[in-house]
């Protein structure tokens, strides 16, 4: 069976299985500008899921987080072609010594999206308050505030205390973050982050009017107003989403061009890959990623021989931070002892998943929630020494057997909620399904429902067992384990648990995690983290499947639209080369 080893860098290959179709004149016109990039076309992609909010602290799915790059800008954003960190809304940066006090110099002439929120219909410039104040509601009591907790929580000199202070229905500022000047901003930590950068590049720190918010209220989820680099035009739920340039966007290119070059971007929800990948065919799609397991061997083939074929479209593959799992509920009376849950993990055969189920499009999760990467290795995370899940029938009977369900005898049939549109959640699921019953005579029954209602539900603690995967917020082992973090879990068993969905607590857990907050020296700081994974792997909330590779299709005259490891999308750089200045066969 096919295995591939893809390093650190994301690698192009070109197939020929078919060509764009004629009907695609209009997506693909433009103008020549400076450098050789051309200017306008309408960019069209599609997702399989429809986006759950495109309020920035209500986004946690990738759908929302795809889309929502392209309307919002933060401080700083990603490359895309490496994830460095580099300037967006603000211009430049600098820190104390400690690194516990950061300054940001915002960019002038950064406007706002025209919109009816404004007196005027127009945009208006940017300025610190707007900045201010949402990282003020970023830090509020909130029934879809999502990522308060994997941004300012325990980090921000004041977030907790307004976090706090909102459940009672006070509103205060957090004293950590000041507005010097309109285009000065300073934010203080409670003590050093390693990974502070990272955080302000997330969607909850993306920035958005008051306007917008006092306008549409609830409805900012499907009615955004940002300052990126394209703008609302059209959306219909769960069919299409139209966005237009913003021609008001601050941004340009080394050569002077100005951003973004296309004229917009579309957005289609097309559920089942298949039919995706026929549009794809027939040219009415420029990119689709998430490769459906059984075209695979059709559109891969032989890599090795890959290059030599003609080229009529291409293929970008990158490792991903990504890692597939099965979640259990540690609250729940059939999951809350870890008996149970080791041996369910000992039941399964992640290998022959990854091999036949997945045909090679995936990696088997050896070692835990957080995927192998060869940076992270050098960097001092100890792979090599976690232990993991093997194959082991009789380890996982024994397991059952210590629960008190010998044989299975006694044990509850338990439901495996999934969510639709993924592609490979029931094959894995129903193989999953198989391996359970026949190593350990365990019955388990399979739901699958949109993912939007998986969410709400998981979130909600409603669902025993579930099928979840877990995309870096960035580059870093501690955006995977902060899902098993103690402080995620609410107090409440009906409150909603945003980050934490295992309900998992556990003190050494928390102590050693929490203890990497602080420590400057990247290597000790992982060696704290690898110490917390193993931990987890002990106690086994979570059943670790497979860590997935990004292959994304793009027809030929796609250009500047490299992948990456979070699959992470910059499309104000990306460009179309008209079909009559295609280079000729």
């Amino acid at each position: 069976m096919r295995k591939i080893f893809i390093p650190l860098v994301a690698s192009v290959l070109t197939l020929s299985l078919v060509s764009c179709s004629d009907d695609t004149k209009e997506n693909h016109e433009g103008s020549e500008g400076k450098g050789g990039v051309y200017m306008g076309g309408v960019m069209r992609m599609n997702e399989v899921e429809a986006f759950k909010s495109l309020n920035p602290i209500a986004v946690n799915e990738i759908v929302g987080f795809h889309i929502g790059t392209q309307l919002f800008e933060g401080l700083v954003k990603f490359d895309q072609n490496d994830l460095s960190i580099k300037p967006a809304i603000a211009r430049s940066w600098e820190t104390n010594e400690n690194q516990t006090e950061w300054t940001f110099h915002i960019r002038q002439g950064v406007m706002f999206h025209a919109d009816a929120c404004f007196a005027d219909g127009k945009g208006r410039e940017l300025k610190a308050s707007d900045i201010k104040f949402c990282f003020d509601k970023l830090c509020t009591a909130d029934p879809n505030n999502a990522q308060f907790d994997v941004t300012f929580k325990d980090r921000v000199v004041g977030a907790n205390e307004t976090f706090e202070a909102s459940k009672t229905g006070k509103a205060l500022n957090v004293s950590g973050i000041k507005v010097i000047n309109d285009t000065t901003l300073t934010i203080t930590l409670k003590s050093p982050f390693a990974g502070f950068l990272n955080v302000i590049a997330m969607p909850g720190c993306w920035i958005y009017p008051k306007e917008a918010l006092d306008k549409y209220a609830l409805d900012l989820r499907v009615h955004p107003v940002g300052t990126g680099p394209f703008q609302l035009e059209t959306v219909k739920e769960g069919e299409v989403l139209i966005m237009k340039k913003n021609p008001n966007y601050y941004g340009v290119d080394k050569d002077g061009n100005k951003l973004p070059y296309l004229d917009g971007l579309k957005y289609t929800f097309i559920r089942e890959k298949k039919a995706e990948i026929l549009e794809f065919k027939s040219g009415n799609l420029d990119m689709v990623y998430r490769l459906p397991v059984e075209i695979i061997p059709e559109i891969l083939g032989d890599l090795e021989h890959a290059k030599d074929r003609k080229t009529e479209f291409q293929i970008l593959n990158s490792p991903a931070f990504n890692t597939n799992y099965l979640g259990f509920n540690c609250a729940s009376a059939a999951f809350n002892k870890k008996e149970v849950r080791l041996a369910f993990n000992y039941a399964i055969d992640r290998h022959k998943i990854s091999d036949f189920t997945l045909q090679g499009e995936g990696n088997a999760g050896d070692y835990g929630i957080v995927p192998y990467v060869d940076a992270f290795e050098k960097d001092g995370y100890n792979f090599k020494d976690l232990k993991g899940y093997a194959l082991d029938v009789a380890k996982a009977k024994e397991y059952l057997k210590k629960a008190g369900y010998a044989d299975g005898k006694g044990f509850p049939k338990v439901t495996l909620q999934i969510n639709s549109g993924g592609g490979n959640n029931i094959l894995i699921a129903e193989v999953v399904q198989k391996m359970l019953k026949e190593n350990l005579n365990v019955d388990v029954d399979i739901n699958t429902v949109p993912f939007a209602e998986h969410i709400e539900q998981v979130q909600s603690g409603k669902v025993d067992f579930f099928r979840f995967a877990w995309i870096a917020d960035y580059p870093d082992p501690e955006t995977f384990l902060t899902i098993f973090y103690g402080k995620h879990v609410p107090a409440s068993a009906t409150e909603k648990s945003f980050i934490n969905y295992t309900r998992f607590k556990n003190a050494r857990f928390d102590s050693l995690f929490s203890a990497s907050f602080t420590e400057p020296d990247k290597a000790k700081r992982y060696a704290l983290l690898t110490q917390a994974e193993q931990i987890v792997l002990d106690e086994a909330p979570f059943m670790p499947i497979f860590y997935d590779e990004n292959f994304r299709l793009e027809q030929l005259n796609v250009r500047n639209f490299p992948e990456n490891a979070m699959n992470y999308m910059d499309l104000s750089v990306v460009y179309l080369i008209p079909k009559d200045k295609m280079p000729k066969k």
